[in-house]
């Protein structure tokens, strides 16, 4: 289990930037990778979709606008409350507590949002996502890598300061291909990982 303290600073910290973040524009390079996985899922019939981390629901919000029914889950009250006004389903959870009563997924989405996993809970919550996707579902992780480490970003304007966790390509391709397929796997700049899931099972 991810240790308490940590979520609770990760709940304050995405609380007090919510509206900033809720006003933000995304990159070009995330509102590429979102077009991208969209086709995947449209190429398949895929319907459902849990975002994880999901922040304000932008995300949820372009698939559900695109014919994806969405379930929007983050650790921050303020975030979720964000995903609700825009009509998103959605429920203040963390990664390691996904419960949905038997309920499974075609596609889970995790942009940028498991970097905030320690290493040593990342396979606990991969397991986690294994129950909750269907056969042959779709699994989108965005992380940034380049460098074997973890810890709290010192340097954070963010308070309380987040943890972050980083992974070395090798290390990520081995530890997620013990769960899932991986169809592709990309390298952006700068050290964003993208890597693109088919359950395994």
């Amino acid at each position: 289990m991810i240790n308490q303290d940590l979520k609770l600073n990760f709940s304050k910290s995405y609380d007090s930037q919510s509206e900033i973040r809720n006003e933000k524009e995304a990159p070009e390079w995330k509102e590429a990778e979102r077009e991208t996985f969209l086709n995947w899922l449209t190429e398949e019939n895929k319907e459902t979709l849990l975002d994880l981390g999901a922040g304000p629901g932008k995300d949820s919000l372009y698939f559900k606008k695109n014919g994806i029914q969405p379930l929007a889950v983050d650790i921050s009250a303020r975030m979720v409350a964000f995903c609700k006004e825009k009509g998103i389903p959605s429920k203040v959870m963390s990664f390691d507590e996904l419960d949905f009563g038997g309920k499974k997924f075609d596609a889970v989405w995790a942009m940028n949002s498991l970097l905030h996993v320690p290493k040593k809970d990342l396979e606990e919550v991969l397991e986690k996502i294994d129950t909750v996707l269907n056969k042959n579902g779709l699994f989108y992780i965005g992380l940034y890598g380049g460098e074997d480490s973890e810890g709290i970003w010192e340097e954070d304007i963010y308070e309380p300061k987040r943890f972050f966790s980083f992974h070395s390509s090798a290390a990520i391709q081995k530890l997620v291909s013990r769960f899932f397929t991986i169809e592709n796997f990309v390298v952006l700049p700068p050290e964003a990982w993208i890597l693109n899931l088919r359950f395994s099972h």
